[in-house]
């Protein structure tokens, strides 16, 4: 249940934002709200908040939009500020962080639930994101 509740209450926030952003005038929906109103963007959101591990692709993320590659990467990243892997990428690092400071969760077992196949290259991505590895990370968040 530790790893499900994170993933149920991000699911649970993007789809209430979903419901308020339906109630509300679509000609001035920027950033993201226009992303969680777009037809294309919101599924391919939505597949990332739900299972981060996952595999995912643009080409994945593409097929759950109903576009080519080229037009899902351009709708996305014009809509979110980013392209679609750096969003999956920062998305990971951000469930890993919450996972390191509230749990004490073997790395190995952080690293899966981020979509990481070694703790070497989770060690790696946290470290770029972050500037710390993720062991010194869960030190100083819980020293704080």
């Amino acid at each position: 249940s530790d790893g499900i509740v994170p993933a149920l209450i991000d699911s649970l926030l993007l789809y209430i934002l979903r419901a308020w952003l339906e109630t509300q005038p679509s000609a001035d929906a920027k950033g993201w709200a226009a992303a969680l109103a777009d037809a294309a963007v919101a599924p391919a959101l939505a597949a990332i908040h739900g299972d981060p591990a996952a595999p995912w692709s643009v080409e994945s993320l593409a097929a759950r939009a109903g576009l080519s590659r080229a037009a899902f990467a351009r709708r996305f990243t014009t809509l979110v500020g980013e392209p679609p892997m750096a969003y999956l990428t920062r998305w990971r690092m951000t469930a890993a962080a919450r996972l390191l400071r509230e749990s004490d969760a073997p790395l190995s077992a952080v690293a899966g639930r981020a979509g990481y196949g070694s703790e070497f290259a989770f060690a790696k991505a946290f470290k770029r994101e972050y500037g710390l590895a993720p062991g010194s990370y869960r030190r100083q968040a819980r020293a704080a």
